[in-house]
């Protein structure tokens, strides 16, 4: 862009609120001008308080670990617990995406990471021996709040960047978050090797002082971006698409198996090797590190879909995860710890990896569109895949409740999930792969 007299824009001094006014990250001038530094400094606080609203969505995942004998709770009712945040962040999702044009950015970041404050603050006093089932049920299901933070945090850093430079900001952004699901644990683990498993309000407490840092530091450098206004009938539009709901049923093999196995899979080590793992820290020591490195990946997935198509690498790595699925449940039946523990491992990183693959095919069905109904579609979408995706995990902590209900063990749940991501396989080569045209597609700027 070029000023009237001649000056481009980074030839001049434009302050913060010249350049929220002016924002338009694709003009290169503006961006050389301070935009960048603005989007930096977004995606910085972002990122806290996304992290944030994982570790506290995810809090049951370790909670369940402290419900000893005089809880009086089993198994399956421990599996419900652990499915409530998941279905009640999965439903917040898509009106927090779209609070975040109605409200703006900073605005509504802060409300959202305030709002954790009242899970954190009833789970902290509230959870002791003698505790209804009923309570922690309701206790269980406040915490959903927590799964909202990602959709609003998505949608807000979309508008941050320039489509050359999303896939790897959201790429961050994403996996800075989905870090909060191996970080409750390693706060779980600490508790519980620090006090024992008499003071799970511990782990709840320990995130009320980080909650205000996220608030007032989001109050304090984030920014509203003006004159945003939500896109009116984007949802009733692509919801209309069947490639729309197969992306969804993607999301769902690939978010959903992260987010579900993060909230079950120490619940699973402690029933299914029960022999092993006599108190709750032997199996914290292992719970963390799959959530840790399906993290790590997400960035990954993003950068090779950006170099090699969305959906080639989400087909390879659908391939990937039945292949480590097939090795849980070898383990599974031959009672092998080391195979099991690698095999799920394996489903964490492949899961990460597919999160940013999959996020990356969305901007390629709107390819012919011009640029402004692309992104508000794209938008669109993101916010209903998301959603759909994270009921998935719902879905694996109801397959183990099943399971373990049914046979003692989980093995029909590590067959559904086999048969599921080769039938996710199936579906991205028939529906983007198979066509040659639509590989070519694949070039389309990356959404995340």
């Amino acid at each position: 862009m070029t000023a009237t007299t001649g000056a481009t824009t980074t030839e001049r001094n434009l302050s913060d609120r010249d350049l929220l006014a002016a924002w338009n990250p694709e003009d290169e001038d503006l961006w050389a001008a301070g935009a960048r530094r603005i989007a930096r400094r977004n995606l910085a606080y972002s990122i806290l308080s996304e992290h944030i609203g994982f570790s506290v969505w995810s809090l049951w995942s370790v909670l369940v670990l402290f419900l000893g004998p005089d809880y009086h709770v089993d198994a399956a009712g421990k599996f419900l617990l652990t499915s409530l945040p998941t279905a009640v962040g999965s439903v917040l999702r898509l009106p927090y995406s779209f609070a975040v044009t109605r409200f703006g950015g900073r605005s509504w970041t802060v409300f959202s990471a305030l709002i954790l404050l009242v899970p954190c603050g009833l789970c902290a006093f509230l959870i002791k021996p003698g505790v209804s089932y009923s309570t922690l049920l309701i206790l269980a299901a406040v915490t959903g709040v927590g799964g909202g933070n990602f959709a609003s945090s998505m949608t807000n850093i979309n508008t941050f960047y320039p489509d050359r430079l999303k896939g790897w900001a959201l790429g961050l952004n994403a996996g800075g978050g989905n870090v909060g699901v191996a970080a409750v644990q390693l706060v779980g683990l600490a508790v519980l090797a620090w006090s024992g498993k008499g003071h799970p309000g511990l782990v709840a407490g320990i995130y009320l002082p980080l909650i205000v840092v996220a608030a007032v530091g989001s109050a304090l450098w984030m920014d509203n971006l003006p004159n945003r206004t939500a896109a009116k009938g984007a949802i009733r539009e692509v919801a209309k698409s069947g490639r729309t709901w197969v992306i969804s049923v993607l999301y769902i093999g690939t978010f959903g198996s992260f987010i579900g196995f993060g909230f079950a899979f120490g619940q699973v080590l402690q029933v299914q090797f029960k022999t092993q793992f006599a108190t709750p820290v032997d199996a914290a020591y292992l719970t963390f590190l799959g959530p840790l490195l399906g993290s790590l990946s997400r960035p990954i997935g993003g950068r090779l879909a950006d170099r090699l198509g969305g959906a080639r690498v989400t087909l390879v790595t659908f391939a990937a995860m039945a292949a480590s699925a097939v090795v849980v449940l070898a383990a599974s039946e031959a009672a092998s710890l080391a195979a099991f523990v690698t095999g799920f491992v394996l489903l964490f990183v492949f899961s990460g990896v597919g999160n940013g693959s999959v996020y990356k095919m969305i901007p390629a069905l709107f390819a012919g569109e011009p640029e402004p109904r692309a992104r508000r579609l794209s938008g669109a979408l993101i916010g209903l895949a998301g959603a759909v995706g994270a009921f998935g995990g719902v879905l694996v902590n109801m397959a183990f409740r099943q399971s373990f209900l049914s046979t003692k063990n989980g093995d029909a749940a590590y067959w559904t999930f086999l048969l599921f991501y080769a039938l996710c396989a199936g579906l991205t080569w028939v529906v983007f792969m198979r066509r040659a045209g639509r590989t070519v597609r694949e070039a389309a700027p990356a959404i995340g």
